[in-house]
């Protein structure tokens, strides 16, 4: 005879208490490493060497990022198989990017994550409303795409390993412009309809649709050097549309609300980095600086105020403490501007780089760090 509490099924985990704190933590301790791994000599780890660091940072990290956003509450088997599939991915990464393990269990992870992930999305109707499961899609199966390039080497048909992080990069840009827009449009609509002030310009669809098309016009065209030109061409006139539906969003009656206030500044340095990653690719120039405008400056500025708000909801059912998010987004900030001032060379200005790492690690270890400290109390209010 079993007792009611040992008969009664067991609740599902949101996959963000996992999926988040890891990533912080890999965040924090992936960029430092890559740096001393190049100027110390010592080539440790040789996972963050060379394109290893874009692809933990672009195929761990931001993958990371997606799963605990978008799986929800799953069964502890099917969170626990992801995540350690997730782990044990970066691990031999980190230590053996060229062994057979290493090269396996990124894809495996990646096309699982989609597995779950993609048909959460499949009961939209709208095309625009359906774009994000196809992009989560297209983000996993780079991943393998990776794999397919270092294992056969880039040929007429297919793009060399750069040019597919670039695009990776692209995509993720793309992916936050949709939904970073499905987040802050609602929340600034029930901020503005308590104070009485009207909305009209929420979601705006049709500069919704257009940043769609361009931005995927230019993720296609930035995999070859012969169109790279072109997906510039793309990237600055969706920056215009980035800024114009900020400024439509209204944002300066809301100054009660810093979270939204930051999430909107994460919006802005998409802006920023759509613009200038454009002038780069038109000029011709190495678009790597430009690029950590948006996976510095803005991954890293809308991740946290992400997983910031995530857990606080769960756990106090408030926005966090303004000055959370303000700190960190200023932290993140500071990051971005020092790696762009790097240049393409970075290593050739180590104190630009090793100031930039510093600040970013700082502010994901304190994400990590006030992650941890809200679980307990989220997992009380479950009880």
């Amino acid at each position: 005879m079993t007792s009611d509490k040992s008969a009664r099924p067991a609740k599902n985990i949101h996959a963000f208490w996992l999926f988040f704190p890891a990533a912080a933590i890999l965040a924090a301790l992936a960029v430092p490493l890559s740096i001393h791994g190049v100027l110390s000599g010592t080539g440790w780890p040789p996972g963050l060497l060379g394109a290893g660091h874009a692809h933990e940072l672009i195929f761990g990290f931001a993958l990371a990022l997606i799963a605990g956003y978008t799986l929800g509450p799953q069964p502890r088997r099917i969170l626990t198989t992801l995540f350690i599939l997730w782990l044990l991915a970066r691990i031999t990464w980190l230590l053996a990017p060229d062994s057979w393990p290493a090269q396996l269990l990124s894809p495996a992870f990646a096309l699982l994550l989609a597995r779950y992930v993609v048909p959460r999305f499949n009961a939209a109707k709208k095309w625009r409303n359906k774009i994000a499961g196809p992009l989560i899609l297209v983000l996993c199966l780079m991943v393998p795409g990776f794999w397919v390039v270092e294992l056969v080497g880039p040929d007429g048909l297919m793009p060399d390993r750069t040019r597919l992080l670039q695009s990776a990069v692209l995509g993720l840009l793309l992916l936050m412009t949709f939904m970073g827009g499905r987040i802050i449009a609602p929340a600034v609509a029930g901020t503005l309809e308590k104070k009485d002030i009207p909305l009209e310009a929420r979601v705006q669809p049709r500069i919704e649709g257009a940043l769609l098309v361009l931005l995927i016009l230019a993720m296609g065209l930035a995999m070859s050097a012969a169109t790279e030109r072109l997906a510039g061409a793309m990237l600055l006139p969706a920056a215009v549309l980035v800024a114009v539906r900020i400024l439509r969003w209204r944002l300066w009656h809301c100054p009660e609300r810093p979270d939204l206030l930051v999430f909107a500044a994460g919006y802005l340095w998409l802006a920023a980095g759509a613009a200038i990653t454009g002038t780069h690719l038109l000029a011709g120039i190495p678009a790597t600086p430009a690029l950590h405008l948006i996976t510095v400056g803005a991954l890293g500025t809308l991740s946290v105020s992400v997983m910031l708000r995530l857990a606080w909801q769960r756990a106090s059912r408030c926005p966090p403490p303004g000055w959370q998010p303000i700190s960190l987004s200023a932290l993140i900030g500071l990051s971005a501007i020092f790696r762009y001032l790097a240049g393409p060379t970075p290593f050739a200005s180590p104190g630009w780089l090793w100031l930039s790492a510093g600040l970013w690690s700082a502010a994901y270890l304190g994400v990590a760090l006030q992650l941890l400290m809200l679980y307990r109390p989220a997992h009380n209010r479950r009880k």
